[in-house]
């Protein structure tokens, strides 16, 4: 990278919202990011409809996956993705598995490998979670996460239950 300029780089970011009407809450996820003059949004999924994981009693969850080209390092941008949360009323606190305003999680940042304690890049998970891979493959099926391969050749899960509900995020498909 030369001195002074950041170089666009090409991420998947997953979005997921189960409380306070959670298409709204994936609308204004993406809003916020659309705002960040170092994102650029390439491309949004449809959205999902997902049985939650981990046995806790909670609505079903909204699902929707974006590509994006960002400027900023990954670091910077899981703390802007952390910020969009927090400002969207998500206790940091949350219980893993439990309901949530809204989930963004870094799926994957151009192709690079990162496991350092406060960033594991590629997102674990990304090959066991259809919630994650429907959406991904709509917008993405050629890009390739590291150490899995291409998104479209990954197989996708049977569970959790899962169903396409919107083409689009807005106030009506859900």
């Amino acid at each position: 990278m030369s001195a002074g300029k950041a170089v666009w780089q090409p991420v998947c970011i997953g979005l997921g919202s189960n409380l306070s009407s959670p298409n709204l809450r994936l609308r204004e996820a993406v809003d916020a990011l659309a705002a960040d003059e170092a994102v650029r949004l390439y491309a949004v999924s449809g959205v999902y409809r997902s049985e939650p994981l981990g046995g806790v009693e909670q609505p079903d969850f909204l699902n929707a996956a974006l590509r994006v080209m960002t400027r900023h390092e990954p670091h910077a941008l899981l703390d802007a993705l952390k910020a969009i949360e927090s400002d969207m009323g998500r206790d940091p606190g949350t219980r893993r598995w439990g309901p949530r305003v809204i989930d963004l999680d870094l799926l994957v940042y151009g192709g690079l490998a990162i496991d350092d304690g406060s960033l594991t890049l590629p997102h674990p998970g990304i090959a066991e979670r259809n919630f994650v891979l429907l959406p991904l493959r709509e917008i993405a099926p050629d890009f390739v996460v590291p150490g899995l391969g291409r998104v479209g050749c990954l197989p996708v899960p049977e569970e959790p239950v899962i169903a396409r509900v919107g083409d689009t995020l807005s106030g009506t498909d859900c």
